[in-house]
């Protein structure tokens, strides 16, 4: 059973909805029991970095979810779900991350060429860094879904692959158990269910 974590942020029931297109059963909740129950576990945001990281607090599982990341259980960030995953983010101040993955996350601003529209909207390839399970069904090349105006930075070592707009920017992370995914698997068509897929599949 997948978990999509509900504490008031985040693109839930079309989640819900794309694990029941490839016949997996998703349930969204916020209840730590049914977490600790879950096969995998889905972080989902949408927003600004600091607001959802307060939430996440308030909802009491801001530590909750460091502990379940210490299981071995698989753990998926999507979109503002994978910034926070990171040390720290730099949207409307400085605010602390999960610290899951080393980096942090800034504004695209910082790095692409004036003129280019933000937030980055649109579908664009992905361009592999290095193996992973979650894009085993997938081609180098193939096409995702983005929106956002920020991204990880300084994460190297984790960046599973990139994706370029006017530079490039970092389209997926992974440490051990925790993987995150900037773009949104659950708005790219059969690419992005064939990336759920694996993920079920850990």
């Amino acid at each position: 059973m997948i978990a999509i974590i509900d504490y008031g942020v985040g693109n839930l029931f079309s989640l819900k909805s794309s694990f029941e297109k490839i016949g997996e059963k998703a349930i969204v909740t916020g209840d730590k029991d049914e977490l600790l129950k879950a096969d995998r576990v889905i972080l989902p945001g949408v927003g600004a970095f600091g607001d959802a990281a307060d939430k996440l607090k308030e909802s009491g599982l801001f530590e909750f979810v460091k502990e379940l990341s210490k299981t071995g259980k698989p753990i998926m960030g999507i979109c503002l779900g994978m910034q926070l995953l990171f040390d720290k983010g730099y949207e409307y101040g400085e605010h602390e991350g999960l610290g899951l993955i080393k980096g942090e996350v800034r504004p695209i601003s910082d790095v692409i060429p004036k003129g280019l529209k933000i937030p980055h909207i649109g579908w664009n390839a992905l361009k592999f860094k290095k193996d992973s399970k979650i894009f085993k069904y997938l081609n180098d090349g193939d096409f995702v879904y983005f929106v956002h105006s920020f991204y990880g930075a300084n994460c190297d070592d984790s960046v599973s692959a990139v994706s370029e707009y006017g530079a490039e920017l970092t389209a997926s992370v992974e440490s051990g158990n925790v993987y995150g995914c900037q773009f949104h698997p659950e708005k790219s068509g059969d690419t992005g269910l064939k990336i759920l897929k694996a993920f079920c599949e850990l």
